[in-house]
């Protein structure tokens, strides 16, 4: 039923889901080892293999994904399959990878990047934060020749966004009034991949002119769901999103029932985790 939805949010005039599905975990970015990714990789082949976790995420309300839909067929595989099983559309937000090169090749180049990001469904497209911060100069405030891009991306009938893992990206567009919709942003508790400290990052995002989409809030596993959800929906605002990535549809079903509990400010009821003796008193009720 539409009260039992995710919450949701407005991105220029578009309604994403506050939760956001994330790819690190279907596409083989563990942030941890090759081993685990390895591991992700064999578990995520094709896009029938991705549908239960998809699933859990849609029959919840959760229907914006992002990653590099146009650079990995995994993806492009799992978003069209689920919408054909769920006969529902996603929300795809591309972040490709392209040359800004201040030349004509590099720039017909990036077009054509730009195009196929459209070709592959998405509906927004940020550029990489690879490729974003060649364009940043400190010194100036600036992020130069950004709006020969978004310029394109408009074009292509996208919304435009950007990557800033470096978090003077959302100062510059600010302060700069650039034609960018929203911004992704590291965000977690322990400070993983974080440029300056949390603190300063919690500021600059509640500062923002625009809608934030918070990645990592589980730092890549270093932390629990629990712990890494709440911290996140709870400093942030009603208006930006968190990024989740996850292995299979449980761990989906429970992290949308952990970021729910935090936004209504209960306790998640999910089941305890396992013990060689649940009968201890730490457990409560004596492990009944």
């Amino acid at each position: 039923m539409e009260q039992d939805l995710f919450p949701r949010t407005m991105v220029a005039g578009k309604s994403l889901s506050r939760m956001i599905i994330g790819t690190n975990w279907m596409l083989g970015w563990s942030h941890r080892s090759p081993a685990a990714d390895h591991q992700i990789k064999n578990r995520f082949q094709d896009g029938p293999s991705a549908w239960p976790m998809l699933k859990a995420f849609l029959d919840n309300g959760v229907d914006t994904i992002m990653g590099m839909m146009q650079q990995e067929r995994v993806m492009q595989e799992a978003v069209r399959y689920a919408e054909e099983k769920s006969g529902k559309k996603m929300i795809v937000i591309d972040t490709p990878i392209m040359n800004v090169d201040d030349n004509p090749t590099a720039r017909m180049e990036a077009r054509e990047v730009i195009r196929r990001s459209k070709a592959a469904g998405a509906d927004f497209c940020f550029l990489h934060h690879s490729t974003v911060e060649q364009l940043v100069n400190k010194n100036k405030h600036e992020i130069v020749r950004l709006g020969d891009y978004t310029q394109m991306i408009r074009e292509e009938g996208m919304i435009p966004g950007l990557s800033a893992h470096m978090p003077e990206i959302i100062l510059y567009c600010d302060e700069n009034n650039y034609d960018v919709e929203t911004y992704i942003q590291i965000y977690n508790c322990m400070g993983f991949l974080m440029q300056v400290e949390i603190e300063t990052v919690a500021q600059i995002i509640h500062n923002a002119k625009k809608p934030v989409m918070t990645i990592k809030p589980m730092a890549a596993g270093r932390t629990t769901p629990f712990v890494g959800l709440n911290f996140v929906y709870n400093t942030i605002r009603d208006t930006d999103m968190v990024t989740v990535g996850c292995f299979n549809d449980e761990e989906a079903y429970e992290d949308i029932e952990i970021a729910r509990a935090a936004i209504e400010r209960r306790l998640p009821e999910i089941g305890k985790r396992s013990s060689p003796n649940l009968k201890q008193d730490a457990f409560g009720n004596k492990g009944e």
